[in-house]
């Protein structure tokens, strides 16, 4: 009687832990944060600004439960329409302690659209996703997975590292992730590349700290860098510029307005 006690809670207390795992303090950012940045595309070695892209979060209801909605979405220009179309719009929905709950990402690239979906759910304390891909050509690819590490996506990653304290960070330094998209579950990295000061469209320059996120490609063996981010210097934390490495190219995302920051921008350098 006493084993089977011991094991019951044993059991509990390895999911209190998983579960816990799964939750971080938000400390960087509040309800009503809006960001808008100008889009640079790089076409024949030069940079073209090719259109704009907004970040938002409120705070808002999910089945029931308190919770945060994070979109994003690019928007090309007609400059850019006559070269290639892009329409990406990414959504996602995380406790107020940033637990993730549902992710979605709508991209049209070119004449080519897709639609990932991570539904995310923590039966006894495990952490269980259900994905889904919307093919181009109409078929739908699906995928689930359970397991005792905390599963997350770009969007939910985001708003969570945007609360690490980077202060003990140096060059080299790096987290071990489980990525989710439409197809599954990949290994990732978010690996900090130092500190540099940020010029960016409005004339302010701002000191940031770098980090790059990695996708591991199983057919070749090794990490492929998805994009670098720029986060200022302070407690908000914000994406000052972002770094995207494409198929069809690179592309660059530079703030140009920030309204409803939870703190003072102190990482501003010049204004």
């Amino acid at each position: 009687m006493k084993k089977i006690f011991f094991l019951l809670l044993l059991l509990t207390t390895l999911a209190h832990n998983t579960q816990a795992q799964c939750t971080y303090a938000n400390t960087a950012f509040k309800s009503g944060e809006y960001l808008l940045y100008n889009l640079h595309f790089n076409w024949k070695l030069v940079w073209v600004k090719v259109g704009t892209a907004t970040m938002s979060t409120v705070q808002t209801v999910y089945q029931g439960k308190q919770a945060y909605r994070c979109s994003l979405t690019t928007q090309s220009n007609g400059k850019m329409d006559n070269i290639f179309v892009m329409r990406d719009t990414l959504l996602a929905y995380a406790t107020t302690n940033l637990t993730p709950l549902y992710f979605r990402k709508g991209a049209k690239e070119g004449k080519r659209y897709t639609v990932d979906e991570v539904w995310y759910s923590y039966p006894g304390g495990r952490s269980h996703i259900k994905t889904r891909r919307l093919n181009n050509d109409g078929t739908n690819t699906y995928h689930t997975e359970t397991g005792t590490e905390c599963f997350t996506d770009m969007l939910n990653l985001f708003m969570r590292a945007r609360s690490i304290n980077f202060g003990s960070w140096k060059k080299g330094k790096s987290m071990q992730l489980k990525s989710a998209d439409g197809k599954g579950i990949k290994k990732a990295t978010l690996t900090c590349q130092g500190k540099q000061n940020v010029k960016t469209d409005d004339g302010k320059q701002w000191r940031t700290i770098v980090l790059d996120f990695a996708l591991y490609e199983a057919k070749k063996g090794r990490f492929k860098k998805i994009a670098t981010l720029y986060i200022s210097d302070d407690n908000n934390h914000l994406p000052v510029r972002i770094d995207f490495n494409m198929s069809f190219g690179s592309a660059k995302a530079f703030l140009i307005q920030s309204k409803g920051l939870r703190s003072a921008a102190t990482a501003i350098i010049k204004k």
